[in-house]
């Protein structure tokens, strides 16, 4: 679908404010009210989780009420238009999910992915899991290949976003084809797969889990840079057969574009220290999230490499932004 700003709602300014570190200066030292904190998405997800762990010690850091305000639609695209038409003063954040890039894939976007933020610290990395009907022949990534290469039309579940490209990464890669079958979530999914009416799926850790454990699905492998802490004895795709093959979900705080240095340097400094609280260090351990943070040059690196990842991975499917 095309999503324009009149499906987007009233409200939302239609350009960025732009102010100068002068300004900032004028208005005395930052923060000197609350600073809030969008999260694009409903409650309860692990951007929401995060943010709402990360508001009590950056409150208490700032001695200033860090709100999170969930304003989800169109998968994240409302809350993050009205991070990107914020003034840039440092007391509109956003959390972000690697939906970020890869809605650029899908969708005609009012606002760009790059040049609209300031990238300020990525929050924390998940990985996916390759996971199997347990009456699937495959037990490992280079088992799928083979075996997708002589028996042709084995699918996959997909709900969207990461979920739905992974797959497609692997298959481009590997040179395979694999069919996809679409749900709406991986709730839906599940029932069909551990049948084996489908035959694959690159779930969340989180999601699959129970099923893994109960042992109606196995996992062939998990997608992270790392072996995911809940399922330590299942290695990476990259370890076990494509090196460099690497799937996450992730999240990041942003704010508008031309967020002055002096903001955007505490800003980072904070966050990063607020991302090693006991608390939400643990919390994030039993949501199978590894805690990542980085300066704004390498979030602003990596982002563009995930735009261009997924951006090339939704094209060789023949998916166009709509």
């Amino acid at each position: 679908m095309t999503i324009t700003r009149r499906a987007l709602g009233a409200g939302i300014l239609a350009a960025p404010a732009i102010v100068s570190a002068a300004s900032v200066r004028a208005q005395g030292a930052w923060p000197s009210r609350a600073v809030r904190i969008i999260v694009p998405y409903t409650p309860g997800g692990v951007s929401d989780i995060t943010a709402r762990l990360l508001s009590e010690p950056l409150a208490a850091a700032w001695g200033q009420p860090v709100p999170v305000e969930n304003r989800a639609g169109a998968d994240g695209v409302i809350g993050t238009e009205a991070v990107a038409r914020s003034p840039a003063d440092g007391y509109t954040l956003g959390l972000v999910s690697v939906g970020h890039p890869v809605n650029a894939a899908f969708y005609r976007l009012p606002f760009d992915t790059m040049r609209d933020f300031t990238f300020v610290s990525q929050t924390t990395s998940t990985p996916l899991v390759l996971c199997a009907p347990r009456a699937f022949a495959p037990n490992t990534p280079a088992e799928l290949v083979e075996y997708a290469k002589k028996n042709p039309g084995v699918t996959f579940a997909g709900t969207g976003g990461v979920v739905r490209l992974a797959p497609v990464l692997f298959a481009q890669r590997t040179g395979i084809t694999l069919e996809y079958v679409p749900y709406r979530g991986s709730t839906q999914a599940h029932p069909d797969l551990i049948a084996n009416r489908v035959n694959i799926m690159f779930d969340t850790v989180p999601a699959a889990l129970p099923h893994i454990q109960a042992g109606t699905l196995k996992a062939l492998a998990t997608t992270g840079a790392q072996r995911s802490p809940q399922l330590p004895d299942v290695p990476t795709i990259g370890e076990a057969f494509l090196p460099g093959f690497e799937a996450s979900t992730w999240g990041m705080i942003i704010a508008p574009a031309n967020l002055p240095a002096p903001v955007l340097a505490k800003l980072n400094a904070d966050i990063r220290t607020a991302l090693q609280n006991p608390t939400v260090v643990d919390r994030h351990k039993t949501l199978g999230a590894a805690i990542v943070s980085n300066t704004p040059d390498e979030l602003r690196s990596f982002v563009q490499a995930e735009l261009d990842k997924w951006g090339a991975a939704a094209a060789s499917a023949g998916i166009r932004p709509q």
